[in-house]
């Protein structure tokens, strides 16, 4: 599979010993070692408290645009983009700006991850209005037509029940013939997919192989009712794995990960197991997979993740 695509995610920016003034530093060598592994993407999370599976929510959390429009100018290769923004926490015009900005910042490296936004804690923290589920879905459809609008059109209008634009501006224009592709985060089945067959270019699951099967065959039935390609849609999943470059570092590894984070991963496997673990999704469809700095959390392990990109092509 000659295009998969392996994306490396920092939810995390607690560093032991660190101090404030160095964490960007430290954020800077990681995405430069997964850019020097072969890794395609690097993301940040869109939130502003720690969330309960990577750990404590006053541990450091840095704002995400800001951080990579930081990141354009220390990497040369990788695509940047959050994984993914909150519709909750920002005007959809808005984003199309920023990451319109982080297009031109970047050289055209920008992709717009975006979602239905999940953390109550961090809406009631921050004064973030946070509707239930059904509401956030139908801000999430108008906010994927506002940035696409905003990609592609010269002066485009928009007039939704929650959001509009008026001949809105979007200037300079993004690098990327069509403006940065779009990644919708979420599987749910019902909506969240049906927006994944109209609007996204790639999506990002958690879930099993069963669970990618099951999510794929309802994206190509979503597809066919719009009449889109699903081959134009890109499907990724977080890694359901615990990377080692060998057994004698389990524990130094596992000792990193939160208890409730470490009973989802299957594991800990070398990249060569890793490979028979993840063929399975490839099989199923899924042509990318995303790996976490909590897993990933030293260069050696980031080259690991990077010899399995090699094993799994």
């Amino acid at each position: 599979m000659p295009n998969l695509l392996f994306g490396f995610h920092i939810p995390s920016f607690s560093f032991p010993g660190a101090a404030p003034s160095d964490l960007f530093d430290r954020v800077v060598s990681l995405a430069v070692a997964a850019e020097g592994a072969n890794f395609d993407m690097v993301t940040v999370m869109d939130h502003f408290y720690q969330i309960a599976n990577v750990g404590p929510e006053t541990e450091p959390m840095l704002e995400a645009y800001t951080t990579l429009g930081a990141l354009s100018q220390r990497t040369r290769r990788v695509t940047l983009a959050t994984l993914v923004t909150g519709v909750t926490y920002r005007n959809p015009a808005l984003v199309a700006k920023q990451v319109t900005t982080l297009d031109i910042l970047s050289g055209g490296r920008a992709i717009l991850g975006i979602g239905a936004a999940w953390n109550g804690d961090e809406h009631q923290g921050y004064g973030f209005e946070f509707p239930p589920v059904g509401r956030r879905l139908d801000r999430l459809g108008e906010a994927l037509q506002i940035v696409r609008k905003m990609f592609t059109e010269d002066r485009p209008s928009f007039a939704g029940k929650y959001y509009s634009i008026d001949r809105a501006l979007n200037v300079p224009r993004p690098i990327q013939p069509g403006g940065p592709r779009i990644m919708v985060g979420g599987g749910g089945e019902q909506r969240t997919l049906r927006l994944v067959a109209r609007y996204a270019d790639i999506s990002n699951w958690f879930g099993s192989v069963g669970d990618a099967r099951r999510k794929g065959d309802l994206l190509e039935r979503y597809c066919a009712e719009v009449d889109r390609d699903p081959s134009e849609i890109t499907r990724t999943m977080m890694a359901p794995i615990l990377l080692v470059t060998s057994h004698k570092e389990v524990d130094a590894v596992t000792q990193m990960i939160p208890p409730e984070r470490l009973r989802t991963l299957i594991g800990p496997v070398t990249p060569e197991q890793a490979a028979d673990v993840l063929a399975p999704y490839l099989a199923v469809g899924i042509a990318g997979f995303t790996f976490s700095n909590v897993n990933l959390h030293n260069p050696e392990l980031i080259a690991a993740a990077g010899e399995l990109k090699t094993l799994l092509s």
